[in-house]
């Protein structure tokens, strides 16, 4: 495909959320802080949230590659589970098998943690697209969070999500659960253009990239303005628009294939959705008609209100005091372009 025509050792912007190309953005180094912090320190709950495409699962799995082998995780990614369904799946991970009633299960689980806390070990429960659990299952969760010694939880419970995640921990039968949590972070898109450039750059770099000029200044503001700062955005832009400008023979990508990408996929900006490539932007349309016009031009040469030294003194009555009847729609026009009133 195009990694040759670019000189790239493998693409660059896959859409799969490969660790290996994560970008540290402040936010993402905040939410890091709190994982690294909560877990070692013992704090329990902890939630992470961000908008849809911003980094919450590369930013998990690139921390789950780097925790020492001392730390037991269980990872739960799909979270439409039942409450028996989760158990299972739960104490499948931390190999508790030992269990047919949920007593059974919460006795053999609370020896798990507790021999594993004494002997100075994690262990931790991490949920991804938390925002899809029922609430019976975070209810269930909010009781796991009881396992704890005298000094720390033994069981660190991780919940990301969408931020309809805050939404769901703020709905009064859950509020138990909300004053629970320890922590928490937010992962936020790329704040400007400069962000967005040293995030392409980086996996331009990652990817083995010759040269890191692939995509023109131009190009880049506009990415910027199509994918709102948000990386899973980005990614597809410029996967596109690679794919397109091999196609085209274009050695770098402008700001005009960005277009045509960003078309093809609707996410050109708000302000540009409905335009042809290209169009400019018509004059903004007269908020008179013709005829509120010409009376509006007559309240300004005092014929609606001869008697009034306001009328006379207006503006439009200086300039037009030779007037002497009310004007047709060129003449009108003729006034109003004179007076400035038409935005020409």
């Amino acid at each position: 495909m195009y990694r040759e025509f670019y000189g790239l050792q493998e693409l660059p912007f896959a859409l799969t959320p490969d660790p290996r190309f994560i970008y540290f953005t402040p936010s993402h180094k905040e939410v890091m802080a709190n994982l690294h912090y909560g877990i070692e320190n013992g704090k329990g709950l902890i939630v992470v949230t961000g908008e849809v495409g911003t980094g919450k699962t590369t930013i998990l799995r690139w921390m789950l590659e780097r925790l020492d082998r001392t730390v037991l995780v269980a990872y739960v990614f799909n979270p439409r589970l039942t409450v028996p369904e989760f158990y299972q799946y739960f104490t499948t991970l931390l190999d508790v098998r030992e269990w047919e009633t949920k007593s059974e299960l919460l006795i053999q689980l609370g020896k798990t943690l507790e021999s594993r806390h004494a002997r100075g070990l994690r262990t931790v429960l991490i949920i991804d697209e938390a925002q899809g659990l029922s609430p019976y299952v975070l209810e269930e969760i909010r009781l796991l969070s009881n396992f704890e010694s005298n000094s720390a939880k033994q069981l660190q419970i991780v919940l990301t999500g969408q931020p309809e995640l805050r939404e769901v921990l703020n709905t009064p039968e859950l509020r138990q659960l909300k004053q629970r949590v320890a922590l928490r972070g937010q992962i936020k898109p790329l704040p400007n253009v400069d962000e967005t450039e040293k995030y392409i750059f980086a996996r331009l770099l990652v990817a083995g990239a010759e040269r890191t000029d692939i995509f023109s200044p131009g190009a880049v503001d506009f990415i910027f303005r199509c994918s709102e700062g948000i990386p899973r955005q980005i990614n597809n832009l410029c996967d596109n628009a690679l794919l397109t400008g091999y196609a085209s023979g274009e050695p770098t990508i402008g700001r005009a294939i960005i277009e045509e990408v960003a078309e093809t996929f609707d996410m050109l900006p708000r302000s540009d959705r409905g335009r042809q490539m290209g169009e400019e932007r018509e004059a903004p349309a007269r908020i008179f008609s013709a005829a509120g016009r010409a009376e509006l031009w007559n309240a300004g040469t005092g014929h609606l209100s001869s008697g009034s030294s306001s009328a006379a003194a207006s503006p439009l009555a200086m300039r037009e005091e030779a007037v002497e009847a009310a004007p047709g729609a060129e003449e009108v026009g003729t006034a109003f372009r004179r007076s400035g009133l038409t935005g020409e």
